[in-house]
């Protein structure tokens, strides 16, 4: 699991509530424990704790993202992705949450799977660089090289200080022989 989408839970608790009803938080000193739990690298106790929380509020989206990204660092990663499920089903659109399940289906070699899900990601959110990022990393692996082109493209427009994604870019470039290109 990615920092950035912890970062982004912290903004989603201080902005206006998910947009779906069946959402119940807890409140936000309790994440904010959970998120410094998971910073610190104390998985286990973060994983025990949000299950603990999620017996108080068993549709919390973000219980189930940190219950996941928890999961994915302990490599329990199949344990991860029905925690990422779970955040899904209460809120479709939480774009993270595609994010993270899209870590946790490459890190189990599930290559089409995340596409989809880094895909699903972006669909929710436009200019999602690190999603764009990933599914350029993944179509590079599998030799789509003018798809990976425009991936790390699209990241680098968003982001035109996103230097994993030139770096990227200048590999996939170099592998096509344009040679100009990827000096340029």
């Amino acid at each position: 699991a990615n920092g950035d989408a912890f970062d982004q839970i912290e903004k989603r608790l201080a902005s206006s509530p998910a947009k779906n009803s069946n959402t119940q938080e807890p409140p936000q000193d309790q994440l904010q424990s959970l998120i410094n739990l998971y910073t610190q690298g104390q998985y286990k106790e973060a994983l025990t704790q949000a299950s603990q929380l999620l017996e108080q509020f068993p549709n919390s989206m973000n219980l189930y993202n940190i219950s996941g990204a928890a999961s994915q660092s302990l490599g329990k990663l199949d344990e991860a992705v029905e925690a990422y499920t779970k955040a899904i089903s209460i809120n479709p659109d939480y774009a993270e949450a595609y994010y993270n399940m899209g870590n946790a289906l490459k890190e189990q070699g599930k290559l089409d799977e995340a596409i989809a899900a880094f895909n699903k990601a972006i669909s929710v959110k436009p200019n999602y660089g690190d999603a764009y990022y990933n599914v350029g990393v993944l179509l590079q692996g599998l030799g789509k090289l003018d798809e990976a082109i425009g991936a790390f493209n699209k990241a680098v427009s968003i982001n035109p200080d996103y230097a994993r994604a030139y770096n990227n870019m200048g590999s996939a470039l170099e592998n096509q022989g344009k040679l100009d290109e990827a000096i340029g």
